[in-house]
């Protein structure tokens, strides 16, 4: 039996998914990607009575990260991130992306992973993997006995990142999608960071990588 369950909410100028994952027995949670509007996170934590323990950022750009250092300050919690997108987020101008956006943030994750590295929360291994292709530092977070792949901008239903902003690269997106993450099994779940979910096996029939 599943012992996590997650809430999203779209928040943010562009309809960024932030999740919410929660034990059910326990009420610890991860914040995944806090888009914007603390406010509204902080009163679903709190409606939900559930116990933050980490943030998980996916990527640096602006739509992801506006509502970190609010969590941040008033869980007492980490924010990881990969090692790969140190950059990124510490420079709001980069990761602003477009000229017209006024909310420039510059976060500092606690702790930078590196491919691979194992973070234990929700009584649950967490394995960072590295998907570069939306930006050099892109990240999914899987937890196997779960089945749950959190892919932020790497894959969509029926669709995948954009590759045409600074970092991005449409070679190694598809290296990401099709040498990682369609290795996992086809009945993981993935949520990403726009749109609703889906799961690897829908992906492999679907996606326009899928294979030919």
């Amino acid at each position: 039996m599943k012992k996590l369950e997650f809430l999203v909410q779209v928040l943010g100028m562009v309809g960024t998914n932030t999740y919410t994952c929660f034990h059910k027995e326990n009420r610890e949670c991860i914040i995944v990607d806090p888009a914007d509007e603390a406010s509204e996170i902080m009163k679903q934590i709190s409606q939900n009575h559930l116990l933050p323990r980490a943030i998980f950022l996916t990527h640096g750009h602006f739509d992801h990260i506006q509502a970190v250092d609010e969590l941040r300050k008033e869980y007492g919690i980490k924010v990881y991130a990969s090692a790969e997108e140190k950059s990124l987020l510490e420079d709001p101008n980069a990761n602003a992306i477009w000229d017209f956006v006024h909310q420039r943030k510059k976060v500092v994750a606690d702790e930078y992973l590196k491919d691979g590295a194992k973070i234990f929360f929700l009584d649950c291994e967490w394995v960072m993997m590295a998907t570069p292709g939306h930006t050099k530092g892109s990240c999914c977070y899987y937890c196997e006995s779960e089945d749950i792949l959190f892919s932020g901008d790497t894959l969509f239903r029926e669709s995948y990142g954009r590759v045409d902003l600074p970092g991005g690269s449409q070679i190694e997106i598809e290296d990401s999608i099709r040498g990682k993450l369609f290795q996992l099994p086809e009945r993981t779940l993935v949520l990403p960071g726009h749109g609703g979910a889906t799961t690897i096996e829908y992906e492999k029939l679907h996606n326009p990588l899928a294979a030919n």
